[in-house]
């Protein structure tokens, strides 16, 4: 068959070939000539930019030590400028990868990439797929994400999808009508694999347990299904092992940057060590041991059309003790700095820690399907959730009693039931949010 996805990549001027046999060059690299090769890399980045890239040249300012650990931190928020101000010589509109994050962190921005270091995405994600027998250029994809709803954004899309082998299931609207739709689409196309954001695949695995159906009897083309966006709980990764009778591939990816980490069949976390440095930091922007939790810091070693040098995602994680330079392993992922609940107290909690709580009492019996937390004040909370029955008193007082032992007493909750949940334009479901 013919690789119409390579085709189209290099149709667009994306040379996949080269960027392959380059990925090929560094997973095959001993300890010692990768460590070598991070090392020149690095090197090479900064002094490609310093050269080439007014905005990096400014953010460095006059420093004369220009040792690793004393280059600034690069956040989203100095990236909030016209991207022309922020591209390298050579480089223009014309000849670039263009995008734009999904502002999933709050600070949306457009971003560039050149062609080449877009070419190595692809070989990076085509090499990690791989892993588990999935192919781009041949097999089929259920892909659960949103798509633009006007007109010609839409007809894009589809036309995409259609020359990159994938059928869109939109997660706007999650109602059953809509889920049963998704299940009879998987009785009647051969998918090999699922891809998409975790709350909406989550929430088809549900409505499958509902209906005690497994879904790779019904489609037994499945191969595996890959989440990403947004967290994965261990309880959702059950969920999803039990309905679907697939390996759960759990991704954490950036659309600036690359796939960042991605599980791999030794079911490790494994890190994009082959076009990515990650950095764990303190809040004093020093680099922290293996096994000490920080700010997650990235560099992209190849892209020339725009700096992404020690560059704050605006993530919380913690690299594995025993990780390498060559094979960090992603030992948890934390989630955004910018998800933390503020108590009267004085005490700052991740608000993913109300999630938690809320969720392993709220899905004890499957009535709620999903739920977001918002903070509105100091201390209050407002939770909003889609069920089939409203929660009665007994669920909130035990939701307000675990929140109170797990975190503090005397906080207020509003609970509203709706029918669904409103999600980012890119579709994404912000678990929780802080309006203070």
């Amino acid at each position: 068959m013919i690789s119409i996805f390579d085709i189209s990549l290099q149709l667009n001027g994306f040379p996949i070939k080269e960027a392959k046999a380059q990925m090929d060059k560094i997973v095959n690299l001993s300890e010692e000539e990768y460590d070598f090769f991070l090392a020149n890399k690095k090197e090479e980045i900064v002094d490609f930019h310093l050269k080439n890239n007014s905005f990096y040249q400014e953010l460095v300012g006059n420093k004369t030590d220009l040792k690793w650990e004393n280059l600034p931190i690069l956040n989203k928020q100095n990236l909030q400028k016209p991207l022309e101000e922020r591209l390298s010589k050579g480089y223009s509109k014309k000849n670039v990868y263009l995008n734009k994050t999904s502002g999933s962190s709050g600070t949306p921005f457009v971003f560039a990439k050149d062609k080449y270091s877009h070419a190595l995405t692809w070989a990076s994600n085509i090499m990690r797929f791989g892993w588990f027998g999935i192919d781009f250029n041949h097999s089929y994809q259920a892909r659960f994400y949103g798509i633009p709803m006007d007109f010609i954004g839409y007809q894009k899309e589809r036309f995409k999808d259609f020359l990159t082998h994938r059928f869109r299931f939109p997660v706007f609207d999650l109602s059953d009508a809509i889920l049963e739709k998704f299940l009879q689409k998987f009785k009647t196309k051969k998918f090999d694999y699922i891809n998409g954001y975790t709350s909406s695949i989550v929430l088809f695995a549900k409505h499958l347990e509902q209906k005690n159906i497994i879904l790779n009897e019904i489609c037994p083309t499945l191969k595996a299904c890959f989440v990403t966006s947004e967290m994965l709980f261990e309880s959702d990764k059950k969920l999803l092992e039990k309905q679907f009778e697939i390996p759960i591939i759990n991704e954490y990816g950036a659309s600036e940057l690359d796939l960042i980490a991605f599980e791999n069949p030794q079911r490790e976390w494994q890190v994009n060590a082959e076009t990515l440095f990650v950095e764990i930091l303190d809040e004093n922007n020093k680099v922290l041991p293996y096994g000490e939790e920080g700010r997650i810091v990235i560099t992209s070693l190849f892209n020339k059309a725009h700096p992404f040098i020690r560059y704050e995602i605006g993530d919380i994680g913690i690299l594995d003790e025993k990780s390498t330079l060559q094979k960090p392993i992603l030992k948890k992922l934390i989630g955004r700095t910018n998800d933390i609940a503020i108590l009267p107290s004085g005490k700052k909690s991740p608000g993913l820690t109300f999630y938690y709580v809320t969720k392993s009492i709220i899905e004890d019996d499957g009535n709620v399907k999903e739920f977001i937390i918002k903070q509105t004040q100091l201390d209050t909370f407002e939770i909003e959730y889609v069920s089939e029955k409203e929660l009665d008193i007994i669920q909130i007082q035990k939701i307000e009693k675990a929140i109170a032992l797990y975190l503090e007493p005397n906080l207020n909750f509003i609970f509203t039931q709706k029918t669904v949940l409103e999600r980012s334009k890119s579709g994404k479901l912000k678990q929780f949010k802080s309006y203070l």
